[in-house]
């Protein structure tokens, strides 16, 4: 009688134990899987961005006739972005052509003609909320990276994530270069 009621806190315990390891291994799915969506949606806003940006030039061309340079940076920055790899590498071509459009704007303040053009203040308007959209979901991935990090590197989740193989994510960080203020020479003609 005594084996038998041993024998079954013993099964109790496995099937508990198995629960237990099963509802871990299910979060870290989870917290995995919340920044590949994080990530996703990143990136819709981001190819939402690169499509405004050619328009934008567009809009800009007829009137900034003497500020080539700042247009074709800015394209650049777009292409580069687009073939960047990597969050870190991402991050910073999308920081630096968030200072480019920075920049634009600023020296599109010279146009008066341009400013008062509608198409240049929706696509202007339409490329701040982008900009501001996608710092909200950068702010989304940073903090799904942190909870999945934080799970993986915990115990006892570690042991469940050493079997699943998981490894720490990368945070989505702005480069130093640009943390700083734009520098903006408006000099009127």
């Amino acid at each position: 009688m005594v084996i038998l009621i041993v024998l079954g806190i013993l099964i109790f315990a496995v099937i508990g134990l198995i629960g237990y390891v099963v509802t871990i291994y299910n979060g870290l799915v989870v917290v995995k899987n919340d920044i590949l969506k994080a990530w996703s949606n990143i990136d819709v806003l981001l190819k939402q961005r690169h499509d405004e940006i050619p328009k934008l030039i567009k809009a800009c061309e007829a009137y900034m006739q003497f500020e080539k340079g700042t247009l074709t940076k800015v394209v650049e920055l777009r292409n580069t972005a687009q073939n960047a790899q990597g969050v870190a590498q991402r991050a910073a071509a999308e920081g630096a052509l968030s200072a480019g459009l920075g920049q634009l704007f600023a020296v599109a303040e010279r146009y008066p003609e341009l400013k008062a053009q509608s198409s240049f203040q929706q696509l202007q308007g339409r490329i701040t909320d982008l900009e501001n959209q996608l710092a909200d979901r950068r702010e989304f991935y940073n903090e799904s990276v942190n909870a999945y990090n934080i799970r993986i590197q915990s115990f006892p989740d570690s042991l469940v994530a050493g079997f699943m193989s998981l490894a720490p994510h990368e945070m989505f960080q702005v480069a130093p270069e640009d943390k700083k203020d734009v520098d903006v020479d408006i000099k009127v003609p």
